[in-house]
């Protein structure tokens, strides 16, 4: 993967960048998804976040090779303070991390997200975390991906601006509800293993029996266990 070519994960990513935009990519790593960007002319301007030394360095280093240093702005920062009102944000991409991770960076700045009209987020695990902060923050689920890359499975979430509070229904968070609508082959894929994870706790669970909170967990296991069957099976009602 370059800058020139993205990985499956962050092209599709990077397809959900409404054209022209300006592009804040934060946990930028080596800049390529905003190099791409702005290199394609997909995104007008870009900023690279990142709040680690080594990936600013190499962010920095590919944005010079790229020769796009008048067009991308690399800031060593965390999370959102990567972006400065000035900058006239109006996409913001983050990729590559678990969903609480994500929520948590979008909820720190919250103040940061005022013009911004897309969030592009692609969360490596627990992607339901990301659910829970839209609707808490009136954020609507424009779009959502399931792929698979490399044996693992992602999704990415794109969200945009509601200007009131949005619901979701339980299954709407854990399965996503554009995604439990197309139940792809990659979804049943991801929740098939899920579920047989989970079964796997609750036979360890029964061979365990004494431990104090063990009815809760497994009360709990099992209505996600009777979720996916429902969905995988079709019944989303």
């Amino acid at each position: 993967m370059n800058a020139q070519q993205l990985s499956y994960r962050l092209g599709r990513v990077a397809s959900h960048v409404p054209e022209g935009a300006i592009v804040a990519d934060i946990g930028s790593d080596h800049a390529y998804l905003p190099c791409y960007l702005v290199a394609e002319g997909l995104a007008e301007r870009a900023i690279a976040g990142e709040v680690v030394k080594g990936p600013f360095e190499s962010a920095k280093k590919q944005v010079r090779q790229e020769g796009l240093e008048d067009r991308i702005t690399v800031r060593l920062a965390s999370g959102l303070a990567a972006i400065e009102p000035a900058d006239g944000v109006t996409a913001i991409t983050i990729a590559g991390m678990g969903g609480p991770l994500i929520a948590s960076i979008l909820e720190q700045d919250k103040a940061r997200l005022e013009g911004v009209q897309r969030l592009i987020l692609q969360p490596n695990v627990h992607a339901k975390a990301i659910r829970e902060w839209a609707a808490a923050n009136g954020w609507y689920i424009v779009n959502e991906e399931i792929l698979e890359e490399n044996s693992k499975i992602y999704e990415i979430i794109v969200l945009e601006p509601a200007g009131k509070a949005v619901e979701f229904e339980e299954k709407e968070l854990l399965f996503g509800p554009v995604l439990m609508a197309q139940r792809s082959d990659v979804f049943h894929t991801k929740w098939q293993r899920e579920m047989a994870q989970w079964q796997k706790i609750v036979a360890s669970m029964d061979a365990n029996a004494e431990a104090a909170d063990i009815g809760e967990k497994k009360q709990e296991l099992a209505q996600k266990i009777k979720l996916v069957e429902e969905v995988l099976n079709g019944e989303i009602s």
